[in-house]
């Protein structure tokens, strides 16, 4: 038996299609969290269009600690943290893995696009097949033991084939459209006022300098920016200002221009291996965020969990919260927080 973790997209649909066809008896698992979550009609709709049950499992306090408070307290202390990466070890898979092996079943799957190998040294993840739509950064936290407990039945297609394959055999996503980038943010509202209202405080207004320590301007919060951010600077210059540090002591953000964000090195912090734990420094491709291209680096290890990252080329806006994920060529080998 086997169970899938269930939101309505068209993604997890298939997943539920694909995952069926070998495990007859396999259901769903729709977990409520408090935020933006699907009525109970709506449950009863994908329960349907997947053809299994669907068990609902209430994580609101989980959801609402682990993974908005923390994502609020970052905000706060001027990092920038993707909730994706707090949120599947700590929540969807933890949460998703512990109800269902109670209920017999032996893993859970889900709409992801990656994809896992069993090896002699353990599970293996890997990109997913469709290099416009791999997930596999995402899941770079997760640990070994989850691993050994996860299947991705889309993994191996392309976002092409899946939507024909939902097409062709009635899927229909739920709701229109791709997911958010943040499932917790209500359409419509910012980052920076669903962080105002969630961290219960009045945002300060403070003070924008430059490179030289030099004030030219004023901003309306250190929450509403991120390391690398143009918009909303608003400072005139010969060219544009890009947000190059933020400093929550001073209530300060520092600001320079794009060849004044490049990075050769940075360290990161929290690192979780899925490989087996290197015992010597090593070359790898690395992403210090989703959407950016890895590139070739050397990953220094350090003590308690830390490592010091040194780029073959200049980076763009390397942000303190964001993950850098490490890579031999589509296989992951772990990740850390960066953290300066």
């Amino acid at each position: 038996m086997a169970a899938i973790l269930l939101s309505g997209g068209v993604d997890s649909l298939v997943a539920a299609y694909l995952l069926k066809k070998s495990n007859p008896r396999a259901f769903g698992i729709y977990l409520k969290t408090g935020y933006n979550d699907l009525a109970d009609d709506e449950v009863r709709t994908i329960s349907s269009r997947a053809d299994m049950p669907v068990e609902v499992i209430y994580c609101q306090q989980d959801f609402k600690s682990g993974v908005v408070d923390y994502f609020t307290r970052s905000y706060f202390r001027g990092e920038t943290p993707n909730p994706c990466l707090r949120c599947n070890p700590f929540i969807k898979f933890r949460v998703g893995i512990e109800y269902a092996l109670k209920q017999g079943a032996q893993f859970v799957a889900s709409g992801h696009y990656c994809r896992v190998e069993e090896t002699s040294q353990g599970m293996r993840l890997l990109k997913g097949l469709d290099p416009k739509k791999d997930q596999s950064y995402f899941l770079a936290f997760l640990s070994r033991e989850q691993l050994e407990r996860v299947r991705f039945p889309v993994g191996h297609m392309t976002k092409t084939a899946v939507t024909a394959l939902a097409h062709e055999k009635g899927l229909a996503p739920l709701r229109a459209g791709e997911s958010q980038d943040v499932c917790f943010i209500r359409p419509q509202e910012t980052y920076g006022e669903f962080i105002a209202r969630q961290a219960g405080r009045v945002p300060q207004p403070g003070l924008i300098e430059n490179m030289a320590g030099k004030v030219i301007g004023e901003h309306n919060g250190v929450h509403l920016f991120t390391v690398g951010q143009r918009r909303g600077i608003n400072c005139p210059a010969a060219e544009p200002y890009y947000v190059a540090a933020i400093d929550v002591e001073r209530n300060r953000i520092c600001v320079g221009f794009r060849s004044d964000l490049m990075r050769t090195e940075c360290l990161v912090r929290d690192v979780n291996w899925i490989s087996p734990v290197p015992d010597a420094d090593f070359s790898c491709l690395l992403k210090v965020r989703y959407q950016h291209k890895a590139v070739a680096a050397t990953v220094r290890l350090l003590p308690e969990d830390k490592a010091g990252i040194t780029f073959a080329r200049p980076q763009f806006g390397v942000a303190p919260g964001q993950g850098a994920v490490f890579y031999q060529e589509d296989m992951v080998l772990g990740g850390g927080i960066i953290s300066g």
